[in-house]
């Protein structure tokens, strides 16, 4: 019975990762295909590179959402997804706490990150953030794979599923630094691996700290939210400083 729990949460697990590569990674190279492209095209008012962005940009959103239902749907169906760690769960109220704080922690492992990068002489842009953030001026709706549903998905990935199933036979720190690493790998701006590495450690802890995903992912929205907003008000922030 044991082992068949197990491996029915190992299923879950699979089918989740399936679906965050298949459907909200590498959906978007369908785009590449004329007629699909040309298809969705007649969609979008505007015209141009323009057009192209907003397509993709929509696509991004809808194939993020419906990643998370999928999620969702699949987790449902196996009451033993959740259990991960021994011992009680962190009261809700506590785990959303944590997730607050936790958002200023990784703010706090950032400005150390930077420091660290800066001494290696890397440039402080990140390639990753700078794209999203040209297709969210142009397409807003970007916002809600980048803050809403990416953060969820991340975090099932890479906290559950990786780190969950690492952390089963190894310690803390081994589980959390692997994680972390393919945490930053996925994002391929490789030059700030350092910055995403710490970030998804601390994401790690917020999970381990309160045996609640909840924790780190409203600390994982609560940073996207606020990166988003820093971009895309720069300008108006410079102008009062």
């Amino acid at each position: 019975m044991v082992w068949s729990k197990k491996y029915q949460t190992q299923k879950t697990a699979f089918y989740i990762l399936i679906t965050y590569i298949l459907c909200f990674q590498f959906s978007a190279f369908l785009l590449y295909i004329p007629a699909i492209r040309s298809f969705f095209l007649n969609f979008i008012t505007s015209e141009g590179d323009v057009a192209s962005i907003t397509l993709i940009a929509w696509w991004t959103a809808v194939a993020g959402l419906i990643s998370v239902i999928i999620s969702v749907i699949l987790i449902s169906r196996d009451k033993n997804f959740w259990n991960v760690f021994k011992g009680e769960k962190a009261p809700l109220p506590v785990a959303i706490g944590w997730g607050i704080l936790g958002f200023f922690l990784v703010l706090f492992g950032q400005s150390i990150g930077a420091q660290i990068e800066f001494a290696l002489g890397v440039d402080y842009k990140s390639e990753n953030t700078e794209a999203i953030m040209n297709v969210t001026k142009i397409a807003p709706i970007m916002i809600l794979a980048s803050v809403i549903s990416g953060p969820i998905l991340e975090e099932l990935i890479f906290r559950r599923v990786i780190f969950g199933s690492i952390i089963q036979t190894q310690n803390f720190l081994v589980a959390a630094l692997v994680s972390s690493i393919m945490f930053g790998v996925i994002h391929l701006d490789f030059s700030h691996i350092i910055l995403y590495t710490i970030t998804g450690f601390i994401f790690a802890y917020l999970y381990y700290r309160t045996k609640r995903l909840l924790t780190s992912i409203i600390a994982h929205m609560l940073f996207n939210g606020f990166v988003t907003l820093y971009q895309l008000n720069y300008e108006k922030i410079k102008q009062m400083l």
